[in-house]
């Protein structure tokens, strides 16, 4: 995903504050590394709950500037729009896509990374619904008789999703099941690019441990990676998988149609 002579730019939608850490922490720090512009949009969680502050923090340590809201609720917790904003499982799709076209148009990102369509190894509603919005979203992003009040089209060059293969599910299968979580995971052919970030496995740690509530709580991933011996949570952060997904008509050679 990165090229020797010119980092290309990075833009990270996930679901929720952590997501972008857990999943992509590495590549995001490997490209700011590099020089490479990187962002992050968050479909879930307000500015005023309390994981914002560690988002902006998680953010911070990986060079991906500030928070991105898209301003929606978890699906599971209403603690995460003290407000009483919409459901992110709620909300109209077209104000959805709309919404982080616009992030889209202003960063101008070259490579877009998000979830999979299986929602990662848990299968989150909200993970599932974001993967859709970015699809959507990217592919809208480049036409400019879309969402012409969310700025100047612009399309990325590439659109890669965050996953985890059957055969590289590895500790975090046994982890995940310790305290009674879903486990899915994408078959192998469907990986098409293993990044080794163990490089920045230490910036990818302090960034998930920014979000010092999810750490502090025994069963989401930040807190089970928290308790793990050092060597262990290394060996699992110190990976990531993504699928390239294909962006406009597909190269192949024409069919007729057939009433």
């Amino acid at each position: 995903m990165t090229q020797p002579t010119a980092a290309p730019s990075l833009l990270g939608v996930f679901a929720h504050p952590d997501d972008e850490s857990l999943l992509a922490g590495g590549v995001l720090a490997q490209h700011t590394a590099a020089g490479a512009r990187t962002a992050v949009v968050t479909a879930t969680w307000t500015a005023d709950s309390h994981r914002a502050p560690e988002l902006a923090d998680a953010l911070n340590i990986l060079g991906a500037g500030a928070p991105r809201l898209l301003g929606y609720a978890d699906a599971r917790n209403p603690a995460s729009a003290p407000g009483g904003a919409a459901r992110l499982v709620d909300a109209p799709l077209d104000e959805a896509v709309g919404r982080l076209v616009g992030h889209i148009r202003e960063v101008r990102p070259d490579i877009v990374v998000g979830h999979d369509a299986l929602g990662q190894l848990t299968g989150h509603p909200d993970h599932r619904r974001t993967h859709q919005i970015t699809l959507l979203a990217v592919g809208a992003a480049g036409l400019p008789h879309l969402y012409p009040e969310a700025g100047e089209p612009w399309q990325p060059a590439a659109l890669y999703a965050a996953t985890h293969s059957e055969s590289g599910v590895g500790r975090l299968g046994p982890l995940l099941q310790s305290v009674g979580k879903t486990l899915l995971a994408m078959p192998d052919a469907y990986v098409t690019t293993t990044v080794d970030v163990s490089p920045w496995a230490a910036v990818k740690w302090a960034a998930i441990r920014a979000h010092r509530s999810e750490v502090a709580r025994p069963r989401p991933l930040p807190g089970l990676l928290a308790r793990l011996p050092e060597p262990e949570r290394t060996e699992i952060v110190g990976t990531e998988q993504f699928t390239r997904l294909p962006l406009g008509p597909a190269p192949c050679a024409p069919h007729k149609l057939v009433a």
